[in-house]
């Protein structure tokens, strides 16, 4: 898709004009109307080929671009399908449940906004979506912090940075498979890439919570207790468990393939499945496809658990089809040839180009608010930049994340930015000082970045 030459040579002034129109009506889309991103997407490239057309340019030439460009990220459908199987697996097996139960024990009153900081986390990489643990975890630790007489924000502050640490993570986070995906990557080549800024900024934010941050009266852990009784009460939780993630950390630290490391924890998950329950084939088929249903008399937990699925992928592999056909219009008509053909003096070290990926990337999150389209115009339009540097594309996949994932949760009228503030009642504004994590991994990648430390060549 990049080395093809565009189907229009389009002169600097008028890609720039596209592009902020492209962008203003896409920011409209999502933030006045309220659309899914999905919508946003398509209004903006029935827009390009209306504008394609008009230009002279053959429909046909333009959808080839575009089928194109998909099937340069078809690995990502694929490894979307088994992310959805995979949590199935792990919570009817009692991995997730085990974690969990095992993880509020940890909690401890004195160092409560670490205690929140680290079971976000640790929670947040065993779900991999950030906002169903504030939604579930974030939630509890709100309570307590009532309880306990600590400060909501700073609270919050905590919980954010860790659901988002777990969200950038973990291997069945939809934005990590996708900034893994949209630069032609391993998924696990990706994870451990980018621990060089991620474990660095987790520790620094633990010790923001725990030196920095005042302390926090024991009161009661009423709302801990309330959790645990009930994962215990579901039958799920059992040491044996944990298994199927000793497996899946032994297999991404030997490099093996991404989707067969999902398979084998999957048929390991499964088999440990049979050690506590027994559902039939029926049963396992639906849950495989639905994710799995759980009585309501389990409590909180019963709609906390029941997440995973072939059909939860959905989302995620739409939206992914429609970004990287974007991606394909967008290059195909000029608009990004252009542009980066106008930067292209300035792109000549790899501090400037992860520079511009981090501008771009906060750049989309505050304009739009949307997270992936955060990491899916900005891979698509640096991927080239990079191959041209002689850099290898999980640095880029790295700085996706960096700047992309865990920034927008900083923007106000972000989707995730509005979601938080409903679900645990504090503004952005309020917790933003306190999300150390979030900014934390900015900073890193953009010092990294400048002094070429840990930054690799293209093999």
């Amino acid at each position: 898709m990049f080395s093809v030459k565009p189907l229009l040579d389009m002169p600097r002034w008028e890609a720039g004009l596209v592009a902020i129109i492209i962008v203003a009506l896409m920011g409209y889309v999502i933030i006045a109307l309220e659309w899914v991103p999905h919508m946003a997407i398509l209004v903006a490239m029935i827009c390009l080929l209306v504008y394609g057309l008009s230009r002279g340019v053959s429909y046909n030439d333009m959808q080839s671009r575009m089928v194109s460009a998909v099937g340069q990220g078809m690995g990502a459908l694929y490894l979307f399908f088994f992310i959805g199987l995979l949590v199935v697996a792990l919570m009817i097996s009692g991995a997730i449940p085990t974690l969990m139960y095992y993880g509020f024990g940890m909690i401890s009153p004195g160092y409560f906004y670490f205690s929140a900081f680290a079971l976000s986390s640790l929670i947040g990489i065993s779900l991999g979506s950030s906002l169903t643990t504030c939604a579930t975890v974030g939630v509890a630790f709100m309570g307590m912090a009532h309880a306990f007489h600590a400060d909501m924000a700073m609270t919050a502050g905590a919980v954010v940075s860790g659901a988002f640490f777990g969200d950038k993570m973990s291997p069945i986070s939809d934005t990590t498979g996708i900034a893994a995906s949209i630069v032609g990557i391993d998924l696990f080549e990706h994870i451990r890439n980018m621990m060089y800024t991620t474990v660095p900024a987790w520790l620094l934010s633990a010790a923001v919570y725990l030196w920095v941050l005042p302390d926090v009266a024991a009161h009661d852990l009423n709302s801990v207790t309330v959790i645990q009784d009930q994962l215990e009460k579901s039958g799920l939780i059992h040491g044996y468990s944990v298994l199927p993630f000793v497996l899946l950390l032994a297999l991404a630290l030997r490099k093996v393939n991404a989707i067969v490391s999902l398979m084998a924890t999957i048929f390991l998950a499964t088999a440990i499945t049979y050690l506590h329950q027994a559902p039939s084939l029926t049963e396992l088929g639906t849950w495989f496809f639905a994710g799995p249903s759980f009585p309501e008399s389990w409590g909180d937990i019963a709609k906390l658990l029941s997440r995973g699925g072939i059909q939860s992928m959905f989302f995620t592999q739409t939206i992914v089809i429609l970004g990287l056909s974007f991606g394909g219009l967008l290059f195909a008509l000029g608009v990004i040839p252009a542009l980066l053909d106008g930067v292209r003096s300035f792109l000549t070290t790899a501090g400037r180009a992860t520079f511009s990926v981090a501008a771009t990337a906060v750049g989309v999150n505050t304009l739009i608010g949307e997270q992936y389209l955060s990491i899916l115009l900005t891979g698509e339009t640096f991927k080239p930049v990079y191959e041209q540097l002689g850099l290898h594309p999980r640095n880029l996949s790295r700085s996706l994340e960096d700047a992309g994932t865990v920034i927008n949760p900083l923007v106000p009228w972000s989707v995730c930015g509005v979601f938080i503030f409903n679900v645990l009642g504090v503004p952005v504004w309020h917790y933003l000082p306190f999300a150390v994590f979030c900014y934390m991994s900015l900073v890193l990648t953009l010092l990294f970045g400048w002094t070429g430390v840990t930054l690799t060549k293209a093999e």
